[in-house]
């Protein structure tokens, strides 16, 4: 019923109907959006060095990206948004964020095992908790954006195959825009991260488990492990401070670990399976038609 209500307040069917193709949508889409994504960039700079006000702060700037895009897609497609459906949200975000978390680990374990991570000491309980706050809005927008608009609008255009490598590379691209980015770093985002979280997608067609799981890979990275994030500095100390020290092929250089030959190898299996998965399922498409799951 509630459903219901809300679709009957948008505008009528031919109010929006120039804007259903996706040439016309994805442009449309990105625009709007990217409003939303500056806005939450703009506000997690000014309090990142705030504490606990970080952190609730953050929250709610992850929530307001999750019902912004949720209006926009009713606005413009005229359709329940099931990527985000309800129900699903916190065993997706749960799972997601455990995954992230595990598969971080991992990276950080083997760097150590090679000499590349020393921890130098403790952080701050409170360091960590606005670094969760930021990674929440973080991981939330920059999902949405890509996987949720670019992904999903291009595989109606060329497919599954091509979405991922669209929305992986603008994905890497983006990123070198941070103050300690390389080349290596974003093609490395866009191998390890870009097509990992595009195949957790395709394999679920759940924006909830893909915000989770980035979400937990970087509250790992700079919350719990104290390494930088895609060249970026989020600010204050997270539980641990550490040195990275060693040829930036094992640790990342300045852009942290995540430009590490480990940690494309460590999500590269993840990928895999996703996509095996995705493909035993019936999900992969050559073109997705608007009608067909999201």
């Amino acid at each position: 019923m509630g459903q219901e209500v809300v679709m009957s307040q948008l505008p009528s069917a031919a109010a929006v109907r120039w804007l259903r193709p996706p040439l016309v949508r994805l442009p449309v889409m990105l625009v709007l959006f990217g409003v939303v994504f500056v806005a939450v960039d703009a506000i997690g700079l000014a309090v990142r060095d705030t504490g606990l006000v970080c952190l609730v702060v953050g929250v709610l700037a992850g929530a307001a990206a999750v019902a912004a895009y949720v209006l926009l897609v009713r606005w413009l497609e005229r359709r329940p948004v099931v990527e985000l459906a309800r129900g699903t949200a916190l065993p997706g975000l749960g799972r997601g964020g455990l995954i992230g978390l595990a598969l971080f680990a991992v990276t950080i374990g083997l760097i150590a095992l090679f000499g590349g991570y020393r921890v130098a000491g403790w952080g701050s309980v409170i360091g960590a908790l606005a670094i969760l706050g930021t990674m929440v809005a973080t991981a939330a927008v920059e999902e949405l954006l890509f996987r949720g608009i670019v992904f999903r609008l291009v595989e109606e255009l060329v497919g599954t195959w091509g979405a991922l490598a669209v929305s992986g590379l603008l994905f890497g691209g983006l990123h070198l825009v941070n103050p300690g980015a390389t080349v290596w770093g974003a093609l490395a985002i866009a191998v390890e991260a870009g097509l990992m979280l595009g195949a957790a997608y395709v394999a679920t067609r759940s924006l909830w488990l893909v915000i989770g799981l980035h979400f937990g890979w970087n509250f790992a990275e700079a919350g719990i492990f104290g390494a930088t994030v895609s060249g970026a500095d989020h600010g204050p100390a997270g539980l641990l401070t550490a040195t990275l020290p060693g040829p930036a092929a094992l640790t990342g250089g300045s852009f942290g670990p995540e430009a590490s030959l480990f940690a494309i190898l460590v999500c590269a299996v993840p990928t895999v399976l996703f996509l095996r998965a995705a493909g035993r399922r019936g999900l992969v498409y050559r073109r997705r038609a608007a009608d067909r799951p999201v």
